[in-house]
């Protein structure tokens, strides 16, 4: 509710802070991800890092997200940006640290609090990841505990946390039933279900 009411340049003060610290620690969370989850490669999992706060951010910086954001004139239409509340982000465990990343920026960039529900393999990366954004951003103002992360990670905690009264909008991204629930929750929610496409490799290809 604090959050709700700050201005464009707190957000984007706050916004490029996280994106700041979390380019940083790139390396250091890809390493933690891949031992954690046993998935990819630690210069992959920093690569995708770098790409999920630098480039996001970058990509999302100069959206206006506070007070009228567009007037067709014509159609005597404003449209006025508002926040949903508090948003619920799922993440895989094949690719914790950058969706963690992106899911809370998007979110407190849009003015929103944000929760991060992460697969039980991921919860160490994850956590470290959401903490570190977070202090990032109440450095910069942000109010404490507009970032927040699951510890303890169960079927039935994430079920409730995507049914509770107070959460507003649900991200997933993740397996197809875990999208398929978010969506039966009866409230917003983006699905991205299984993104990993096959590659073929063929004999002429010079590896090297």
């Amino acid at each position: 509710r604090i959050w709700a009411n700050a201005s464009q340049q707190q957000v984007d003060r706050v916004c490029e802070a996280m994106a700041q610290a979390a380019y940083l620690g790139a390396e250091r969370l890809g390493r933690i991800a891949a031992e954690g989850t046993g998935c990819g490669v630690p210069e992959h999992k920093k690569l995708k890092n770098e790409f999920a706060s630098k480039s996001v951010w970058e990509s999302i910086r100069d959206i206006k997200t506070v007070g009228i954001v567009r007037h067709d004139e014509a159609r005597k239409i404003y449209e006025i940006a508002w926040p949903m509340g508090v948003v619920v982000g799922l993440i895989p465990g094949t690719n914790p640290t950058a969706t963690t990343m992106n899911k809370i920026l998007i979110s407190v960039k849009a003015r929103n609090g944000v929760v991060i529900a992460p697969h039980p393999q991921a919860v160490n990366c994850c956590v470290q990841t959401a903490k570190l954004m977070s202090d990032a951003a109440e450095d910069a103002g942000a109010p404490m505990g507009l970032i927040s992360c699951m510890t303890k990670v169960s079927l039935q905690g994430t079920q409730n946390l995507m049914a509770h009264q107070r959460t507003a909008v649900i991200l997933a991204t993740g397996g197809s039933e875990m999208v398929r629930v978010a969506h039966s929750q009866g409230k917003p929610a983006y699905g991205v279900g299984p993104g990993n496409v096959p590659v073929y490799v063929d004999r002429s290809a010079d590896l090297e």
